[in-house]
């Protein structure tokens, strides 16, 4: 009786028993909150620029465990930015990221960037989105990982920089980018530059998210859904201290794009013991699981996925309901998400 049990329950028979652990890395992924500028491995910093060594990457390009702000963990972009301004370096970065995806068995990415801060170099802003966006192309074909982009306004950048930006997304429809965003110190700066931008974004029916609720409180998710009118918030994980808002999310079907690693490293949250995903999961607001700078934060969504295992005891049903929200607010055609459904669905059912 006991070994039937044993069997179907998924636990192993040893001096104790103990849960069979999953192995998050085999499981199929879905990424919505990714920087690309923030997201350089290594292996392709040391191609494009041998001379920074592995000692200088770990102290310019990882962000250490806990940051004193937001405004600080964002200063370790700097240096990836130095050597992201040619087409030729940013097609090395991007595909360095979809082979990383792909060994995280991440199934689609949005990945985020700010076109304006690569044309130090002389590239215009369009050369620049049409770099990303070819190497996108070459990337799922050599991978498998299909990928959209999404183009970011700044939250210190002027109301011209913001227009600018949002007229990229509208004339790159119809490639793989996929939709618009506001990112950068959020408090430091507020929305105002912005709105103009947003409201075009709406008039153009282009897809919109926004980073709020990380840096400042629920009282920044209100006024973001306000005035820029989002699907989808970037973090957005102080919601939780307000039960008007997260009833207001759930009603609207807001997406919240949760990065646990992260907020904790910005000192959004203290510890990740005390991280309020999994109250933000119970509550019933559709939120997802992201890496939100793979490099800054030195982590995967394997690994983000074994720390909420830990934490807060969640499975592979939790993680798929969180995938399959996150395939369902995702930036692209319903045809393409019934194809990724299928693969998801399979793969948590091996």
């Amino acid at each position: 009786m006991l070994k039937t049990f044993v069997s179907i329950a998924g636990y192993m028979i040893l001096p104790m028993l103990s849960v069979k652990k999953t192995d998050y890395a085999r499981l199929p992924k879905v990424e919505l909150h990714l920087h690309l500028d923030c997201s350089l491995s290594y292996e392709v910093v040391n191609q494009i620029a041998p001379e920074i060594s592995y000692t200088d990457y770990q102290q310019s390009f990882i962000a250490p465990p806990k940051c004193s702000n937001l405004a600080d963990y964002i200063k370790r972009a700097m240096k990836s930015l130095e050597i992201m301004q040619t087409r030729e370096q940013l097609r090395l970065v991007t595909l360095d990221l979809m082979q990383r995806l792909k060994k995280d068995n991440v199934l689609y990415a949005e990945i985020r960037f700010a076109p304006l801060l690569h044309t130090e170099k002389g590239l215009a802003p369009d050369e620049v989105v049409r770099a990303v966006d070819e190497a996108v192309k070459e990337g799922t074909a050599l991978t498998g990982v299909e990928a959209g982009i999404i183009l970011c306004t700044l939250r210190h950048y002027t109301a011209q920089q913001s227009m600018q930006t949002v007229k990229l997304v509208e004339a790159f429809r119809g490639t793989n980018v996929a939709g618009f965003d506001i990112a950068a110190d959020e408090a430091g700066y507020p929305i105002d530059n912005h709105v103009e931008a947003f409201v075009y974004a709406r008039e153009k029916q282009l897809n919109v998210t926004a980073h709020a609720g990380e840096a400042k409180g629920p009282e920044s998710v209100w006024e973001t859904l306000k005035h820029l009118r989002p699907s989808r918030i970037g973090h957005g994980v102080r919601s939780i201290e307000d039960p008007e808002l997260i009833q207001f999310l759930k009603k609207e079907d807001i997406h919240l794009e949760i990065c646990p690693t992260s907020n904790v490293q910005t000192n959004v949250i203290d510890n990740i013991a005390q991280h309020p995903a999994d109250k933000i999961y119970k509550s019933g607001v559709s939120m997802s699981i992201n890496t939100d700078a793979r490099a800054i934060s030195n982590v995967t969504l394997s690994d983000e996925y074994q720390t909420l295992e830990r934490l807060f005891g969640w499975r592979k049903d939790d993680f798929l309901h969180c995938n399959l929200e996150a395939l369902k607010h995702a930036f692209i055609p319903e045809e393409k998400k019934i194809q990724l459904r299928k693969k998801l669905l399979a793969g948590y059912q091996e």
